[in-house]
């Protein structure tokens, strides 16, 4: 299963971009950045891949300061 990761460089504002998904309907959740990434502050937000256009929508109106960007991961 492929999911999309979205990276943050503050921990503060990561749980605030998953809770503002949740309650809008996102089936989010909160996870380690993987090593790969190399960049943020250990936590990222993971939403799965039918749902990334209205994440983005979302996280683009929450004007997060420390959002990085997106990244694809497989789920095993």
């Amino acid at each position: 299963m492929t999911e999309q990761i979205a990276v943050f460089r503050s921990r503060a504002q990561a749980m605030d971009c998953n809770s503002r998904l949740r309650s809008m309907g996102v089936p989010s959740s909160i996870i380690n950045t993987p090593r790969e990434a190399n960049v943020g502050c250990g936590l990222s937000v993971r939403v799965p891949q039918n749902m990334l256009a209205r994440a983005k929508v979302i996280i683009a109106n929450g004007r997060y300061s420390a959002f990085y960007g997106y990244f694809t991961v497989k789920i095993y």
